[in-house]
């Protein structure tokens, strides 16, 4: 028997971010999970060397690299319209836990369990979910700085509103994250040297 999971993760590349904003550069939500990924591990790590909590980093990275799998058939919902009102946001929510049973189904029997549990965590995961969703927008903002960087104007709303976000968390780690990381993403190769 074939096994269609893994080929629909590699669509992964053909569904793009950010549908209706003019972008510089397009992104995918392939490229936007891996940043993700690696941002969740960095806050898990800045919080566990600096503020004592014991998580698993790499848990948490593999929980971004599949956080956004659902959108594979569901297409990315811009933000604005999956937040307009509770009743959108909870019918998506809905629409985002068929596509990830989808998924799930693609798989063998001996592989669901792990893999269910990357796509929808569960009650062991709870820990990890207020940094999974801190890296998701950490990403949304430093997108908004590349943006930016370039002269798209486009973005200057969305990083006021999302650095705002961020900032509400009251997380200690994303605020470690920002003070001494994200500056570097103002510069340019020569001046990161």
């Amino acid at each position: 028997m074939s096994y269609h999971f893994f080929a629909l993760m590699s669509r992964m590349k053909y569904i793009n971010r950010w549908g209706l904003m003019n972008n510089t550069k397009n992104e995918n939500i392939c490229e936007h999970s891996l940043v993700v990924a690696m941002l969740c591990h960095a806050l898990v790590t800045i919080s566990n060397e600096k503020f004592g909590t014991n998580l698993n980093p790499e848990h948490a990275a593999m929980l971004g690299i599949y956080h956004d799998a659902s959108e594979i058939i569901t297409g990315d919902m811009p933000t604005p319209i999956k937040y307009f009102n509770p009743l959108i946001s909870d019918a998506y929510k809905q629409v985002e836990k068929v596509a990830q049973d989808k998924l799930v189904s693609h798989l063998p029997e001996y592989m669901k369990e792990s893999y269910s549990s990357l796509l929808t965590p569960n009650e062991e995961d709870i820990e990890y979910l207020p940094f999974l969703k801190a890296a998701d927008k950490l990403s949304a903002l430093i997108k908004c700085i590349e943006e930016e960087k370039v002269g798209n104007k486009e973005f200057m709303k969305a990083y006021a509103s999302i650095k705002k976000s961020l900032e509400d968390m009251d997380l200690a780690c994303v605020k470690v994250f920002m003070d001494d990381f994200l500056p570097s993403y103002l510069l340019t190769l020569d001046e990161q040297d």
